[in-house]
């Protein structure tokens, strides 16, 4: 899933357990690995800035939902001043 061009997360469509990748700040995603059993460093990203969430029920929807919403603010703060002001006007 994209916002202004830039991933901010990447859900596998492939069969097994589901799972998504989400951009975090670097403190934040290490608490999180060791709060959460669930979630550990991303699969094939930046190990740093991302982790991957396991959709197994473990970690709360209410959780997961502030995680995404973490990761897509994370990426529009990222992004050029013009394409956020397009964004505001969707």
């Amino acid at each position: 899933m994209k916002v202004g061009g830039k991933m901010f997360a990447l859900v596998p469509l492939a069969d097994g357990p589901s799972s998504v990748n989400l951009k975090c700040e670097p403190g934040r995603a290490l608490e999180l690995r060791e709060a959460y059993a669930a979630i550990r460093p991303g699969y094939h990203q930046n190990k740093r800035h991302w982790n991957t969430v396991d959709l197994d029920g473990s970690v709360e929807d209410d959780v997961v939902r502030g995680l995404i919403r973490e990761s897509y603010d994370l990426v529009v703060a990222g992004l050029r001043h013009a394409v956020r002001a397009q964004l505001e006007l969707e």
